[in-house]
Parts: C-alpha cells; structure tokens; sequence
C-alpha cells in the first residue's frame, strides 16, 4: 500500500524533480560502496608461524667451477705421424705406459735429438759432480787426519788431554785447522753440486719425454679425451718466443674426489674456515646434492674490476660419475649450526634503534614483544628470550576483506638441517568493528 502511494507521489513529479532523486539514490548508494570497500580494505590479514626449537644452520652462499685437480694432461711437443695407440677412452694405465708411438717428421727428429744431447751433458755433469765428491771426500779426510795429529801434540795439548788455548793461537796450529775446515766446506758445497746435477738430470729426461717418440702417462689413472688414431698428423707447436710448446692429447684421471674452486665474497671470507662442511650442486645434475669439505682458503685473495674476493677449494666427500673439469657448481658453506635452540623465521624480526622486536598474537590481539636474538640462518633467526616455544608471531601483514578468516595451512619454513620444529604457517584476518 505504501509503495502504491509512493510510486503515485513519484508519478506526479516534474522531470527534474525525478532526475533529482535518481541522483540522490545513486549518490548515497555509491557512499555506502565507498564505506563499506573502505572498511575492508583497513581489516588487517596476518601471516604467523609458532616458535619452535630446532637446529639452526647459518651458510655462505657462493658459486664456482670444477677443477682438474684430479687429473693430468697427457701432453707431447713431437711431431709426426702417429704409428701406433696402445691404449683407448677409458682404459687404466700406470705412469709411464706406453700411450702412443710417432714417426717424427724432421722437426720432431731435431727437437728430440736435441733433448737427448741435453740429458746426455746432464749425465756426464751428474758423473763429473761426483768424482769431484770422491775427491773432496779424500782431501777431507786428508786434512782431518792432520789436523788431528797436531792437535794432539803436547805442543797443543796440556797433559790432562784438555786443549792448550794459548799455544794454539800460533800460526802453524791455525793454517792446519783452516785447511781442515776448508776441506770439510768444498765436501758440503759438492754435496750441494750432486743434488743440483741430479735435478738437472730429471728436467733433462722429462724434456726428452716430451719430445720423444714415444708418449708416456705421466700418472697412473683412467684414460679420458683421447682421440689419436693411426695415421693422424700431429704438428709441431712453438711458443710466442720461437721455443717448443707441448700440446695435449688426453688427460689421466685418478680416483681421487674432485674439486671445486670458489670465490667468496670479502664479506664471507672472515666467516669461511678450512673444515667447514658444505652442500654442493651443479648444472650438470639438477635433481642431485652432494656434500663436501672446505680444505683451503687464500687469504691473500685477488682484485678484478675493483672486487676483491678470496678463492676457496671444496674437497667433494666422494667421487661424482660424469663431473667434469669446468663445470658450473654452487655451494652452500656451513660456517655454525646450533641444537635445540628457538627459531622464528627472519621475517617475524624487526629492528629499532638497535632494539630486536616480534609481533605476537594471542586471542587474536597482536603486542609488540622485544627479545634478545642470537645467530641468523637463510631464513631463521635464534630467539635468545622474550618469547617461549608455541608462541605465534606475525611474519607479514596485508589488508583483506572482512569476510570470515580462512586458514592456510603450510610446510614449516625451518631449515631442513636436522631436527626443527613442526609448527604451521597461518592467516588471521581482524574484523573491523
């Protein structure tokens, strides 16, 4: 009945005054959108995670390559044909089997002929150094004898066989300890000479090796990267200043655990220690994590485009199947871990002039707690006191809408080192009254 009337009343207006109600009606419903948008865009929606003790582990992050330290090059500076290959990809060889025999052109007949005539002079000099051994040896025990006969005389020696101090300071007592000493000093230097003539005598060989015709193992390993075949041509290679320059023809690989070299940062170096374990992945095995150990860091470092960084080499645990020089590696360095102790993610933490705080909710009101903090992991943060174990701390905050609060249950975000707590992660949502 009221609507009847109203529509009537409405009936008998001008147009103007129609159009003005319309606005009206739209003006007030466009307010109440505005106040109630409004209104739940200022409702709060919070992220929480319990406190829970668990073991917190802090690393260093960094990336490098694969080097060869488990491998050595096969490498040769003859040239020629290849006549023969003993050995094939894969296959075991001790140090110094037979890899491959050459015919050498004219170049390598030189070059290897040379080398011999050079290990040759280093034979005769190691022979030379010790016939002068031989002589030294003779002077010395020469001039000892004599030496010993004049000290024992009663000129230089007091009945008790104690030394005459004073009668020894004459001239002929001095000149035969002086040619003892002398004689006892050219024996040392000689000994010294027979050592030098020795090295000479390995560089010498092993610079024969490398030009001759045959190419030997230099360690005993598994072939890998060989791929000579009879009848190729390996052509001789000279270095920038004109000399012989050894080019490589195959690697050996032991079984050693290979190892990655690393960069770290100038702030991480003070944190890296020799004996730090580490995880470690590569490009090359994405689905795969493998451990290893920090065994040396150079503290010295080096500087490039105004970086300074210091390398590292990590020691992997075991040998990896298909991991190759050079290839890309990452590396998580555990620098300190810690049991038992009370972790809240590193969000739920915020500083003040110095001062640490968490935001905890209890019956759905959120206070601002200070605490004490200790060591700060990836994602995690040791709570030293201010709060205890179950607690809920807020990790972030965002406006929502003032419907019902939903619950968004998740994995907790504590590290995956050891044990850590179980807590989840959830969503409140406070309801404008």
């Amino acid at each position: 009945m009221y609507m009847k009337r109203a529509l009537q009343w409405i009936m008998k207006l001008s147009k103007l005054q129609k159009a003005g109600i319309v606005a009206a009606v739209l003006i007030m419903s466009g307010i109440g959108i505005w106040r109630i948008s409004t209104s739940q865009k200022k409702s709060p929606v919070y992220q929480t995670a319990q406190a829970e003790k668990g073991t917190l582990v802090v690393s260093v992050s960094v990336s490098g390559q694969v080097s060869s330290a488990n491998s050595a090059e096969v490498t040769t500076q003859a040239s020629g044909v290849v006549k023969t290959v003993f050995v094939k990809d894969g296959d075991s060889v001790r140090a110094g089997d037979k890899i491959a025999q050459l015919d050498l052109d004219l170049v390598g007949q030189q070059r290897a002929q040379q080398a011999y005539a050079s290990y040759q002079s280093a034979q005769n000099a190691l022979g030379s150094a010790k016939a002068n051994l031989y002589t030294s040896q003779s002077t010395l025990l020469t001039q000892w004898e004599a030496f010993m006969a004049k000290a024992q005389n009663s000129t230089y020696e007091n009945p008790d066989d104690s030394p005459n101090t004073g009668n020894r300071q004459l001239s002929d007592f001095v000149i035969t300890q002086d040619d003892w000493l002398a004689s006892e000093a050219k024996y040392k230097v000689q000994q010294n000479a027979i050592a030098q003539a020795q090295t000479s005598l390995s560089s010498s060989w092993y610079s024969y090796q490398q030009s001759s015709p045959t190419i030997v193992a230099p360690i005993s390993g598994k072939i890998t990267g060989l791929s000579l075949q009879p009848g190729i041509v390996i052509n001789a290679q000279t270095n920038s200043s004109g000399g012989s320059s050894s080019q490589r023809i195959a690697s050996v690989k032991t079984d050693a655990p290979p190892t990655v070299s690393l960069n770290i940062t100038q702030i991480d170096a003070p944190k890296v220690k020799a004996g730090n374990k580490a995880t470690l992945t590569f490009d090359a095995f994405p689905d795969k994590t493998f451990t290893g150990e920090v065994v040396s860091i150079d503290t010295i470092g080096s500087q490039t485009s105004g970086v300074t960084t210091y390398p590292a080499i990590i020691k992997l645990d075991s040998a990896v199947e298909g991991l190759l020089p050079n290839m890309s590696a990452a590396a998580n360095i555990i620098t300190a871990t810690k049991d038992g102790v009370l972790l809240v993610p590193s969000a739920a933490v915020q500083t003040q002039n110095n001062t640490s705080y968490v935001r905890v909710m209890k019956n759905k009101e959120v206070s601002q707690v200070e605490v004490a903090t200790g060591l700060t992991g990836d994602s995690q943060t040791e709570i030293v006191s201010g709060i205890s174990e179950g607690d809920t701390v807020v990790t972030s905050v965002t406006n929502g809408s003032s419907a019902a609060g939903s619950s968004n249950q998740s994995a907790s975000p504590f590290s995956p080192f050891g044990r850590t707590g179980t807590g989840t992660n959830r969503q409140f949502q406070m309801i404008s009254r």
